[in-house]
This record gives C-alpha cells, sequence and structure tokens, in this order.
C-alpha cells in the first residue's frame, strides 16, 4: 500500500488525520492551515465539507459540524505532527513552483430569499484581490486545485480492487481509532470526545467494534486479575 500510493500526498496524509484523529472525511477536507497549530500540536475543528449539485463554480461547500459537540479540539501525537510539517513543506514548495497556475480558494457567501447568510460555498479565486480572504485549505492536489472529499473516491477503487480489501470504507477508520484506542486504555468520555459525541452510547454502539480477538483478550485479562494459587490447585482435580 505504501510503494502503492506514494505519489498521492494528498491522500496519504489525509489517511493519517483520519487514522490518528478519528475525524470525519467532511471535516478533515474542510481544515484550512489556520486551524492546524504545530506548536502547539492542536487540530481545531470547525467545520464541514460536503458538496452539492456541481455547476460553474463548482459543488463544494463549508458548514458547521455534523453535530454541536463536533466543534472540538484534537491533539498531534509526534507521527502526525511530523507528517503534517513536512506535508505543509512540501505544499509550499508547489505553491512557489506553479506560481500563477496555482489554484487559490475564498468563501462566497450564500444567502436565502431574506438576506440571511446560510452557508458558504467554496469557490475558486478567479482574480487574487486584497478584498478577497485566501481560504488556505490543507488538503489538495499539488496545482492548488480543490476537489473535497472525492480525494478518497480513486485510492480506494484500488484498495478494493487491487488490494482486494473490498468491505472497507474511508470511515471506517474513525471506527478503528475508537476500537484501537479503547482496548488500549483510552478512557470512553474522551474516545467519545475526540470523536465529537455527546453521547458515550453513539461511541460505544456504533464505533467500537468486537473480534474473536479482543473477546479472547478479554478474557485473559480477566484471568488475570483473579488468578491466584488456590485457584490454581483445584483445577488439578487430583
Amino acid at each position: 500500500m505504501k510503494n502503492r500510493f506514494k505519489n498521492n500526498d494528498t491522500f496519504t496524509c489525509a489517511f493519517l488525520v483520519v487514522c490518528f484523529t478519528g475525524m470525519r472525511s467532511g471535516e478533515v477536507c474542510a481544515l484550512t492551515w489556520d486551524n492546524i497549530d504545530l506548536e502547539n500540536r492542536i487540530i481545531s475543528i470547525e467545520h464541514n465539507a460536503y458538496s452539492k449539485v456541481k455547476d460553474e463554480k463548482g459543488k463544494w461547500f463549508l458548514g458547521t459540524t455534523k453535530t454541536i459537540n463536533g466543534v472540538r479540539k484534537v491533539y498531534i501525537c509526534d507521527t502526525l505532527l511530523v507528517a503534517l510539517k513536512n506535508y505543509k513543506k512540501k505544499q509550499e514548495h508547489f505553491r512557489k513552483l506553479y506560481g500563477k497556475k496555482y489554484h487559490y480558494y475564498n468563501l462566497e457567501e450564500v444567502k436565502n430569499k431574506y438576506g440571511k447568510t446560510i452557508e458558504y460555498r467554496i469557490v475558486k479565486t478567479v482574480r487574487k484581490s486584497k478584498l478577497l480572504e485566501n481560504l488556505d485549505l490543507v488538503f489538495r492536489k499539488e496545482n492548488g486545485a480543490y476537489s473535497g472529499t472525492d480525494i478518497v473516491k480513486y485510492p480506494y477503487k484500488v484498495v478494493h480492487t487491487e488490494l482486494g480489501i473490498v468491505n472497507y470504507r474511508f470511515y471506517d477508520l474513525r471506527g478503528s481509532y475508537a476500537t484501537k484506542s479503547l482496548r488500549n486504555g483510552g478512557e470512553i468520555r474522551d474516545i467519545a470526545d475526540i470523536l465529537g459525541h455527546s453521547k458515550i452510547e453513539a461511541t460505544e454502539n456504533y464505533y467500537v467494534s468486537t473480534t474473536e480477538e479482543t473477546l479472547k483478550e478479554a478474557s485473559e485479562k480477566f484471568e488475570q486479575t483473579v488468578k491466584s494459587d488456590v485457584i490454581d490447585e483445584i483445577i488439578k482435580y487430583e
């Protein structure tokens, strides 16, 4: 897998962000560099990227997180810190390399019939202006082009067809994060907060999976807590 996607930095870095934070794909694709504090090692999750019917302006929009609790902060571990720093450095290299051909974006307000802003549209900046605030999106192609959550479509076709991993989605990384964190001593309330769940039941019921291996591990851990010389003597049945 490493060699198959070695030239797709956008996908691999987004993949790692989900692996190490449990973020939703729309949350990852909504990230700007302003949301990532590399010095204090914090990612601020504030928005969600989603698509609508495509027209001449594209199809991507920036909205609120899925739930109120979706607005949150997550810690950047050592591995992810190195990945993000190197990815940003390479992105800045391509920005200079493409020069005027690099793609830039800004937000366009979408208002209802009463003039109230109801959402924001991610639109390509046709002409740079001091009046337009650049939307410094993290996950984009080397020429700066933004494709939202579509960045995982082709790679996952490869995962399904070439690698033969059929029943596997990008979203499943979120569940893997929850399960591995819990199995390795994480507190369920902390994991729920990281995933943006207000109720721990949502984390337990939908994101923590059980396998034969984890059931075996649970049984072995219990055995260690009650193990005693008395029991060892009894079970000999001599």
